[in-house]
This record gives C-alpha cells, structure tokens and sequence, in this order.
C-alpha cells in the first residue's frame, strides 16, 4: 500500500521529458544530419532507445535502480561526443551533452524528491 501512496503523489512531467529527451538522443545525428561517424550515429541510437525505455519504465513504477541507470546514460550520453571522437563537430556535440546533462539532472531530481517522499 505505501508505493500505491509513494505513485499516487509522484508527477510524471519528468517521465515524459525523460521518453522525449530519450527520443531525441537517438534522432539527434538525423536531425542534424551528422551521419559520417557511424559509431556515434549507433551509440546515439542505442543510449536513446535505452533512455527512453528506462524513463517509460520509471512511469510504469519507480525504481530507484531506474533513476540510478538513467543517471549513468545521462552522463554516459554527455561523455560521448569525446568517446566518440565527434567533439569538435558541432550541432550534434552540443545537441549531447545538453541532452546527457538533462537526462542526469531529471533522474538526480526524482531521485532526490522521492527520497524525501520515502523518509
């Protein structure tokens, strides 16, 4: 009964921001048409599909795992333009580590909100 309790309180903008964030990660070398490197044409399309799902399975039902692994892709997704050798190209770089940095912030954030939910 008390997660019942914990999801009735919880909001889920930042869910559908995370799907949407996850959604752009992996179109972000179409949409900037940066298709050259197809390592990091395949990583974007990879760590993107993986957000996604992750954020669309924090809204089914919280996890702290799930906020924990969205953390890691969001760092993860913000290291890869230097990973990938595509830090100097520039539409996509950016279009990253913005993406990669709000990702991490979305899931620091609920974890920390449902930290003081629980407690």
């Amino acid at each position: 009964m008390a997660e019942w309790n914990l999801r009735s309180t919880r909001r889920g903008w930042d869910d559908w921001f995370g799907i949407f964030l996850g959604i752009l990660i992996a179109l972000a070398p179409w949409i900037v048409e940066e298709v050259a490197n197809s390592p990091a044409v395949a990583n974007a399309a990879i760590a993107g599909l993986i957000v996604m799902v992750l954020a669309e399975a924090d809204l089914v039902n919280f996890r702290r795992w799930i906020e924990v692994c969205q953390l890691i892709f969001g760092v993860w997704v913000a290291a890869s333009p230097f990973i990938f050798s595509y830090a100097a190209s520039g539409t996509l770089r950016i279009l990253h580590i913005v993406a990669g940095i709000a990702v991490a912030a979305l899931s620091i954030l609920e974890l920390r909100r449902n930290n003081k939910d629980v407690g």
